[in-house]
This record gives structure tokens, sequence and C-alpha cells, in this order.
């Protein structure tokens, strides 16, 4: 893990983001007065697949008809009408 100060940082962004976007390194630590006080790594994103139907197969959407007895009497208060 490489670490710079923020005089350093700010000079040298662009070729701190290249380091990283290379994997040349895992991490950055940028430091003030010898401290560290930001580390900068890249994102890591998850698969589309994992985030899309997450909950499918594990979340049951009740259609109960008590539950939506009071829409129109809601849409009233809100509008001023029905929807």
């Amino acid at each position: 893990m490489m670490q710079v100060n923020v005089l350093e940082a700010k000079t040298d962004f662009s070729k701190l983001i290249r380091l990283l976007e290379t994997k040349r390194e895992d991490a950055i630590t940028v430091a003030r007065n010898g401290r560290p006080i930001v580390r900068m790594t890249l994102v890591q994103e998850a698969p589309a697949s994992n985030r899309i139907g997450l909950w499918r197969g594990k979340y049951t959407a009740y259609q109960d008809e008590a539950f939506d007895a009071d829409d129109e009497a809601i849409a009233a208060m809100l509008t001023g009408g029905t929807l």
C-alpha cells in the first residue's frame, strides 16, 4: 500500500488513479502531516445478475383487498379526487 501526502495526491491525482486501475497498487493512503486520513481503492461493483431479483422467492406480496380498501379515500385526500 502506497502513502502520499495531500499536496502530492492533489498534484498527481490522475497518476494515482491509474496506479489503482492498472492494479499496480491495491490501495493508496493520503496523509496530512504524516497522519493517514483517506484511503483510495477501486470500487468493487457487484455483477448485475446478483442484484436483480435478489428477493425472488424470499418475499411474497400478498393480494389483500382490505389492504387496498382505502386507496380511493387516500387519493381524494392527497389530490382532491380519484386517480
